[in-house]
């Protein structure tokens, strides 16, 4: 792929002496949804697949940026002077973000440079522009930013220069990941500790819905808002700062202090989920997958009755998913209402659950889902 991508520079932009490649892989979170804005853990990896890119630094303060997988808007072009967030610049803002958030701390971009990016990556498991543009210019330009510190910038930069109110876990497992390694990654202090996930004749697939998750954004804020009234009202008694600070028993103990049923099922989901990440960590500990399987299960159908962000498309994927023998777990993964899921299957029996799933799916819903087998790798690097 390296060669792929060189050539893919050259052909864009000529032959040059001085073209490095990097690869910013996509990430996938195997349990723990929606509890990092809740105080909990999340527990994602990075993955096989993701982008690359190729970059080549200039003499002068031009930047140019060109995306194969955006090949119709040609070359994007803009001054290291000049980081402004322009709709015409379309995927090229989130790169252009990170230069903008690292000049803004202080470090020193004087000089500009060509890029060219591709991804095999599909739609839902995280493209990573950003970490992409991070990690090239801290080791091109020799910044010798802390990778965390550097993840942090990423996330500023999409929250800020972007505008996306996105938490921290795609960027750290992204910018952190560890071949055949799950991240427990707790949000609000970034302690984190990473758990050997022994696949063994099993592997991952990602199945996406495609179906576009256009209700996300505005169930978001309002799942977010029923969890802080649940909180708010827990609070008139314990000593608590997050729902993810309760275990099941004191949640169970004191949930009649919370008055709207919906909170209440919105509350449960929260520690519930949280406390699943902890009991996935002690699965793989032991190196008990079906029990992770179990977890993965129980994760999709609190997500779908007491979070209730799945959706006809997710819930069919996933039951279709438990019905083939091949399955240890399913559940969605993302923020919901569409996109993708995360499975957990019998190696051997890979070929056959994408075609029987995919022949079923489509026969329920209409159209087809996309398949992706992944492997757990590393972070985001330089390819040498």
């Amino acid at each position: 792929m390296k060669e792929k991508v060189t050539a893919l520079f050259e052909d864009i932009f000529g032959e040059r002496e001085n073209i490095r490649v990097f690869f910013s892989p996509g990430r996938v979170n195997l349990i723990g949804e929606h509890t990092d804005y809740n105080g909990g853990n999340v527990f994602p990896c990075a993955l096989s697949f993701g982008t690359y890119g190729a970059i080549s630094i200039r003499n002068d303060k031009v930047i140019n940026m060109y995306s194969k997988n955006f090949d119709k808007l040609g070359i994007i072009s803009f001054n290291i002077d000049e980081l402004k967030n322009e709709d015409k610049d379309d995927w090229a803002n989130y790169p252009k973000g990170v230069l903008y958030t690292l000049k803004k701390h202080g470090y020193e971009i004087e000089c500009g440079f060509d890029m060219v990016v591709y991804g095999n990556i599909p739609n839902g498991a995280g493209l990573s522009s950003s970490a992409l543009m991070g990690v090239m210019v801290n080791d091109v330009l020799d910044l010798g930013i802390d990778r965390i510190d550097l993840v942090k910038f990423c996330q500023e930069a999409e929250n800020k220069f972007i505008g996306v109110n996105c938490g921290i876990m795609d960027q750290f497992a992204i910018g952190m990941g560890k071949s055949d390694s799950a991240i427990l990654l707790d949000c609000n202090s970034l302690d984190y500790k990473y758990s050997k996930l022994e696949l063994n004749d099993n592997v991952i697939v990602i199945g996406n819905t495609n179906k576009r998750r256009g209700l996300a954004d505005s169930k978001y804020n309002e799942r977010r808002n029923e969890c802080e009234k649940a909180l708010k009202e827990l609070k008139t008694k314990l000593n608590i700062n997050h729902l993810g600070d309760l275990s099941e028993e004191e949640f169970e103990e004191n949930k009649h202090l919370i008055s709207n049923p919906i909170n209440k099922k919105r509350a449960k989901h929260a520690v519930y989920e949280n406390q699943r990440t902890l009991k996935a960590v002690e699965a793989l500990k032991n190196d008990d997958i079906h029990t992770f399987g179990k977890l993965m299960v129980e994760s999709h159908d609190s997500l779908k009755n007491d979070y209730e962000v799945t959706g006809k498309e997710l819930d069919t994927l996933v039951d279709l998913a438990l019905e083939h023998k091949a399955t240890i777990g399913s559940r969605m993964t993302g923020a919901g209402f569409g996109e993708c899921t995360v499975s957990i299957v019998k190696k051997e029996l890979k070929d056959c659950f994408i075609s029987e799933v995919s022949r079923r799916y489509k026969k329920i819903i209409g159209y087809e889902a996309d398949f992706y087998e992944a492997e757990i790798g590393n972070g985001t690097k330089e390819l040498l």
